[in-house]
């Protein structure tokens, strides 16, 4: 079985393409499943549209659901195709996100943290000047945030969970015991962690997570899925051989694929 549950399309504007054009792309792979899951509105701000080039408009959303639970009914018989998002967490509204994704009949949600101390932890300049001790804490609170979401029983994916390393290829050499007691609680919870392929073109190099940390998952029983993060629709799949070779290499021997929201356990 073949999937990708991480694909964004140009609502996000910052990605290319319809999702017409992401499924596509999937059936001309061989995909058995296709998940759509573009980025969540900013649902706690009352500007419609705070960040065009980052998020959907928060009057896009039901367009959005509309739009792949047509397609999914489209393309049935061609290719599973799964209604997902990708949400940021905010833990301070938590409870908002929450009600707007019991208002749809999402197949799964992708919890992701894009800031921590109130900066995107893609921003290239937020580690100069930390001394080491502040780059630990920083690692921490980022840690922190990652099992707050998992407690928050609205993910059933966790999004890239060492993507700090972006642009910061040294957050890897950071000495903290965060991730292992983050991966405890991620199986204490059920919940599974994405090998997002996308790492590859930020100048860390690589997938998220680290191949250390897929060796800890599966020493904790953490379940794995696929998503290659896609913001073009020739990217979907990507690497998806080469991710379920190097899995089996470490110990994995499944996949955890989700439908309603509900987790399934399928063999390599």
């Amino acid at each position: 079985m073949k999937f990708d549950y991480h694909t964004h399309h140009n609502r996000c504007g910052h990605a290319e393409g319809s999702i017409r054009e992401y499924i596509q792309s999937a059936i001309s792979k061989g995909f058995d499943i296709i998940g759509i899951s573009d980025h969540s509105p900013y649902f706690f701000n009352e500007e419609d549209h705070l960040f065009p080039h980052i998020s959907m408009a928060n009057s896009h959303f039901p367009g959005y659901v509309e739009e792949v639970l047509e397609l999914k009914y489209k393309f049935e018989g061609q290719i599973e195709v799964l209604l997902g998002v990708e949400s940021d967490f905010f833990p301070e509204h938590i409870g908002i996100y929450k009600r707007q994704y019991e208002r749809f009949p999402f197949d799964y949600v992708i919890g992701s943290v894009h800031h921590v101390d109130g900066r995107n932890i893609f921003e290239k300049k937020r580690w100069d000047g930390l001394s080491n001790k502040e780059k630990i804490q920083t690692k921490n609170n980022y840690y922190e945030l990652i099992q707050q979401s998992a407690r928050s029983g609205v993910f059933q994916i966790l999004g890239h969970i060492d993507a700090m390393k972006g642009y910061y290829p040294e957050f890897s050499l950071i000495q903290t015991n965060a991730i292992d007691q983050t991966l405890s609680i991620l199986s204490q919870f059920e919940i599974a962690i994405e090998i997002n392929t996308s790492g590859k073109n930020k100048d860390c190099g690589g997938w998220y997570p680290a191949d250390e940390i897929l060796e800890r998952a599966l020493y904790h029983g953490v379940k794995v899925t696929f998503g290659s993060d896609a913001h073009s629709a020739d990217r979907v799949g990507d690497e998806f051989d080469e991710v379920q070779k190097r899995l089996k290499e470490i110990g994995y021997k499944e996949w955890a694929i989700f439908r309603k929201r509900k987790r399934f356990i399928v063999s390599f």
